[in-house]
């Protein structure tokens, strides 16, 4: 069981109180410790409902977000990524933009060996979008190059 020292920093979860922020807001994300730094092991969050608008029309765009991430030190509490992909809702950018500001945020709060963040949202005049944007530390350069060539096929295979 985790002490009330190693549960410090997480203040959102069980706190029946909290504030939906309805503007892109990623101080809202909080990380936890990770007990199995030396394990190399994959954490995934599945997004069915994310939702953000167009920035030209501000009509609102869904799609359902992937992230996956191996940890290093720190870890991002689920909670606090509710609430942070929640604050995307009428946040204006293009879906390509908000994968990559999700992972830019989830890197610098977690620095994590490896991270890809992928976005399947629905279609808009005939056309889905499926961005993938991925990072990795030095150790996992080759696991980044394959896993973005891999996606790349598996589109142009549908």
């Amino acid at each position: 069981m985790r002490t009330e020292q190693e549960l410090q920093g997480v203040t959102l979860l069980g706190n029946q109180h909290v504030q939906y922020s309805d503007q892109y807001n990623p101080a809202v994300l909080e990380t936890f410790e990770n007990k199995h730094p030396e394990n190399e092991y994959l954490v995934t969050f599945n997004c069915p409902e994310f939702t953000t608008l167009c920035p030209k029309t501000g009509q609102p765009d869904f799609g359902h977000v992937y992230i996956s991430y191996i940890p290093r030190e720190r870890m991002v509490e689920s909670k606090s990524l509710k609430l942070y992909l929640f604050s995307f809702r009428n946040h204006g950018d293009f879906h390509e933009d908000c994968v990559n500001i999700i992972l830019n945020d989830l890197v610098r709060l977690m620095d994590p060996k490896y991270i890809e963040v992928t976005g399947y949202f629905m279609p808009r005049g005939g056309i889905s979008i499926y961005p993938f944007a991925n990072w990795a530390d030095e150790e996992h350069q080759e696991l980044k190059a394959k896993r973005l060539f891999e996606q790349m096929t598996k589109c142009q295979n549908k």
